[in-house]
């Protein structure tokens, strides 16, 4: 089947692919529910190597730039309490770390969490976090725009490989909330 974004010709629903997938988002997958039925959710095999943003544009698409996500864990402190979260936010865009995210979480300092704790807290790869499969007692941010993006490609769980789901998917995931202006436009200063 070929994708419905992107230069994929090889997409498979994810429920067909669940042994791809690291156990917490296989899990997601095969307990899926919602008005987004489950073979809506694509897997698409990557190479791991290419998975700079850059790159992986040039070489699978450039409609990529405008409908791929990224999927960021922030460790947000009040007083000696640390909440973990996952941000979901275009991949031209950066999380409103001290901004949105801090006051979203009633935090006094919100920072990216460190890589280990990332992947050793969500059972998935650094570099491939996905909103698929994440702690149910994490808060899910979404931003609002990707929300309504028709298809959105996301991390699968590993560096290899990557899913591909409606935006409107991402908000009837535990714990999601969406949120206008999660994502700011990346500024490059020189």
């Amino acid at each position: 089947m070929r994708a419905p974004i992107g230069d994929f010709t090889d997409a498979r629903p994810a429920p067909d692919c669940l042994d791809l997938l690291t156990g917490p988002v296989a899990v997601a997958v095969r307990a899926w529910t919602g008005p987004v039925p489950a073979d809506q959710v694509l897997y698409v095999d990557t190479d791991p190597a290419i998975a700079d943003t850059a790159v992986f544009v040039e070489h699978h698409g450039a409609d990529l730039l405008d409908t791929s996500a990224n999927c960021v864990v922030v460790a947000a402190r009040r007083g000696g309490d640390t909440t973990l979260a996952a941000c979901v936010v275009g991949s031209a865009t950066r999380v409103d770390v001290n901004g949105v995210v801090r006051r979203h979480l009633g935090a006094r300092k919100a920072s990216f969490a460190p890589a280990d704790t990332a992947t050793g807290e969500s059972g998935m790869e650094y570099g491939g976090i996905t909103p698929v499969g994440l702690p149910a007692d994490w808060p899910l941010l979404v931003d609002a725009a990707v929300a309504d993006t028709p298809w959105v490609l996301v991390g699968s769980g590993r560096r290899r490989g990557k899913l591909i789901l409606p935006g409107k998917a991402l908000a009837q995931l535990p714990g999601a909330v969406v949120l206008e202006g999660l994502g700011v436009p990346v500024t490059r200063e020189g």
